[in-house]
């Protein structure tokens, strides 16, 4: 298998959640393909935690999808990536994307998911029944409406499933996330 890693994202995908695991990748040697509706420069938002009682946005960098869902073969992909932002919200809707996130899971493939991207396993809803994930709290209804235990750590593993709270615990998750990696790649 190919040192390939699948990064799911689309505009408004948070800018940490999808920079932070993807540069970490390049530097691991891995070739990570940020994919997303169409191939296009997106628009990046930041997420803070502010003094409201609820997350503040405001744009981010870009940053260049270089494929289209339609254009992913999953059977390439060693692992998967799912970045939070409001980007899952409606990249769940696109008829490619359950394929692609059940094959996957049903693969036993490492697969990382935090914040808002556990919002992509509702159209998988079958697949994790039984499963425990973290997301950020506000995702805490679609998690269980999944048929899955909300696990409130801000990072948490369940096999081959990696799940956190926010960006500000991408290094617990990369680090569970390229343990894994290595493990299938047999590094």
């Amino acid at each position: 298998m190919e040192k390939k890693v699948l990064i799911l994202a689309g505009d408004a995908v948070e800018a940490l959640e999808v920079y932070y695991p993807y540069y970490r990748l390049l530097e691991e040697g891995y070739e990570a393909t940020l994919a997303a509706p169409k191939q296009k420069k997106l628009h990046t938002v930041v997420h803070d935690f502010e003094d409201w009682d609820t997350y503040t946005e405001k744009p981010g960098y870009g940053i260049e999808a270089t494929a289209s869902f339609a254009d992913v073969d999953p059977t390439e992909y060693a692992g998967l990536i799912i970045p939070g932002g409001r980007a899952p919200e409606y990249i769940r809707m696109n008829e490619h994307v359950p394929a692609i996130v059940r094959h996957f899971i049903e693969t036993d493939k490492p697969i990382l998911a935090f914040c808002h991207g556990a919002l992509l396993f509702t159209v998988v809803r079958d697949a994790l029944q039984n499963r425990r994930l973290t997301a950020y709290t506000a995702c805490k209804p679609e998690v269980e409406a999944l048929g899955a235990e909300y696990v409130t750590a801000g990072c948490y593993v369940d096999r081959n499933l990696i799940t956190g709270h926010a960006w500000n615990n991408l290094p617990d998750l990369m680090r569970e996330f390229m343990k894994q990696m290595k493990a299938v790649m047999h590094v």
